[in-house]
């Protein structure tokens, strides 16, 4: 079996077991590579290549044989068009997320073509070896997006994936879920004044701090990604969810 695939769909949903019912366990961006482990009816079990990841997604053939990729999206989603635009108003539903990656097949005017007659605006990728240090710019892309567990787009995200983005948009690895990232870096516990690209760890949750003041993270109680004050947020998730600082790095 030919074991190196993309994933040629905007995103596949990788989930828990080989059922839908199973839960969402994460996702798989266009151009993201993997390896099958298993075939099953419907599903197939893989392992991504970034990140190592293993789930199950659904037998659709939204994927093709692995291919070079040359540039990544640099927008939180850009627009797919059947057709590069001229002065036209077209609407599209289908949008590719950040950080997908892709290959350049032909050019026109503002558009790009890296599908067969799927089109997106130049503007919005660039190479693939560019790369964003600001990790609070970033970040900021996803204000207001719904928390998703599981999600890792412009249609939900999720503590974990939030950090991890930043990671993959600059090719480094970074894990997938908290119980892994936590163990990325030596840190402390308690620190007494925090500062810009700060990560603070919870059990299960994740933030990334702004400045000294506040912090960004994508926050299951209120289903978004918001700002929120540092301390207060601390205090807030001592009291709620019983649940006190197990470790802060820098990013």
């Amino acid at each position: 079996m030919q074991n190196s695939f993309f994933c040629n769909f905007p995103y596949i949903n990788l989930y828990e077991k080989n059922s839908v019912k199973s839960g969402l366990a994460s996702q798989i961006l266009y151009g993201e590579k993997f390896k099958i482990i298993k075939q099953y009816k419907k599903f197939l079990k893989i392992k991504t290549h970034f990140d190592k990841y293993v789930g199950y997604i659904e037998n659709k053939n939204s994927f093709e044989k692995n291919k070079i990729i040359t540039h990544k999206v640099t927008a939180l989603k850009t627009p797919i068009f059947k057709f590069p635009l001229n002065k036209k108003i077209y609407k599209t539903k289908n949008f590719l997320s950040f950080s997908s990656g892709l290959q350049i097949l032909r050019r026109k005017g503002q558009f790009i073509e890296y599908q067969k007659n799927k089109w997106i605006k130049k503007s919005d990728i660039h190479p693939i070896n560019y790369k964003k240090r600001d990790c609070i710019n970033v970040a900021k892309l996803f204000l207001n997006i719904k928390y998703k567990w599981g999600g890792k787009t412009f249609d939900g995200v999720d503590c974990s994936s939030l950090i991890q983005l930043f990671y993959k948009y600059n090719n480094k690895f970074f894990p997938r879920d908290t119980i892994e990232q936590i163990k990325q870096k030596k840190g402390i516990i308690i620190k007494k004044k925090f500062k810009k690209g700060d990560i603070i760890f919870w059990k299960g949750h994740v933030a990334v701090c702004i400045n000294s003041n506040n912090l960004i993270h994508a926050y299951g109680p209120k289903k978004k990604v918001l700002v929120m004050p540092i301390r207060k947020t601390i205090r807030k998730i001592e009291r709620t969810a019983k649940l006190k600082v197990k470790k802060v790095f820098k990013i």
